[in-house]
């Protein structure tokens, strides 16, 4: 026999034993994840729990999907019902007769008109039970980061990099003026996006992350009128303006357990951190860079300073979110700009000067820039 024949042979064998391992491979991986089990749950309840919970299988009975009213990734809106996190961490410990009298027999208004005639099939229950518990453990996966800016910078990079190269080596193209203008348009943006960046390096103009608690200002500012220092007690006197403690959130819910939007299930968050002693852990909004000194005290306190001038109309606002960029320029602007209160405030009466020249007529106002708001040393000693 020819030598071909042999090779022939031999490739034919060593494609039949990748072929072999693989599908021996690939029945491993699934015989095991169909006898994975998670808190009691299997790999097959789970996923058949999580296309209920999406919709993607239908129920027994013909309802919307969960997903629809408990939402898995954060929304720029505020969605009054408690998310599928929620729902999961608050139910994981507890067994499915409690999950489904909650589902089934809900108390309380709000939550009784969103769940009215469910009528459920248990075995379909139970897998979104299932799908809820080990959602609990692993926690929901992250939105998957877009690299558009990326790409185009280095698509710009190409682009630049090959009129270059054609100006000086190719001399594809005829008129010069071509890659040149392609040159300055790409190494132009490119600039803008660097420079771009650059200032926006640790701002957070618009931030509004995800609160442990769904409060909305609208509902108590705005709706309700409570004053910002009835909650924050501290922005006249110290560096912060401070985070209420819920037994200051309880002057109010002792009594109020049950909101018009939210149900029950986000003042119990509250009730429970009274009850239980454990703060609930606000993320912070507002940040300055470690090299900036800020007090609430001296803006609010002595300068007599509204809150909405720099955190904006805070009374319209479900989501609480950074209303300024609160940059160097927005504060020196500000600063330029803002007429203190001096004349009825003790804070100020070492400026005897300025006070005679308001009186003799001088000057008819005095901003935070004349008392010396703009020197470098007030904010970065």
């Amino acid at each position: 026999m020819s030598r071909n024949f042999y090779v022939k042979l031999r490739l034919k064998q060593v494609h039949v034993f990748v072929f072999t391992f693989v599908s021996f491979l690939i029945l491993t991986t699934n015989l095991f994840a169909e006898s994975v089990v998670t808190d009691g749950h299997s790999n097959e309840e789970v996923k058949r729990g999580e296309r209920f919970f999406k919709g993607l299988l239908p129920f027994k009975r013909d309802y919307s999907s969960c997903v629809s009213c408990h939402n898995l990734q954060l929304t720029d809106t505020l969605n009054w019902n408690p998310s599928a996190m929620d729902i999961a961490l608050k139910y994981a410990d507890k067994d499915f007769e409690s999950f489904k009298a909650v589902v089934m027999n809900p108390v309380g208004v709000k939550m009784e008109a969103s769940h009215v005639n469910f009528a459920l099939a248990e075995e379909d229950l139970k897998t979104v039970k299932a799908y809820l518990d080990n959602l609990a453990h692993s926690g929901v996966p992250p939105a998957k980061p877009t690299h558009f800016n990326l790409i185009l910078f280095l698509f710009l990079g190409v682009l630049l990099t090959w009129a270059l190269a054609d100006l000086i080596f190719l001399h594809k193209i005829k008129l010069k003026i071509i890659p040149m203008i392609i040159f300055l348009g790409a190494f132009g943006w490119q600039v803008k996006m660097i420079v771009t960046d650059a200032i926006k390096l640790g701002r957070q103009e618009n931030y509004a992350p995800d609160q442990p608690v769904k409060f909305s200002h609208k509902v108590h500012v705005g709706e309700n009128g409570i004053d910002c220092m009835y909650c924050h007690t501290t922005v006249e006197q110290g560096k912060s303006a401070g985070i209420p403690a819920t037994n200051l959130c309880m002057n109010c819910h002792i009594i109020i357990r049950e909101g018009t939007n939210s149900g029950k299930f986000e003042i119990a968050k509250v009730v429970e951190a009274n009850e239980t002693g454990k703060p609930i852990e606000w993320t912070r909004i507002h940040n300055l860079p470690d090299h900036v000194f800020f007090s609430h005290a001296v803006h609010v306190g002595s300068g007599k300073l509204d809150c909405k001038q720099c955190h904006g109309p805070v009374e319209e606002m479900d989501i609480m979110e950074q209303y300024s960029d609160l940059s160097m320029g927005f504060c020196v602007n500000c600063h330029r700009d803002t007429k203190v209160d001096f004349g009825n405030n003790g804070y100020y009466e070492h400026f005897v000067k300025m006070h005679e020249d308001l009186k003799s007529g001088a000057i008819d106002s005095v901003t935070a820039a004349d008392i010396g708001a703009n020197d470098c040393m007030r904010c970065h000693y």
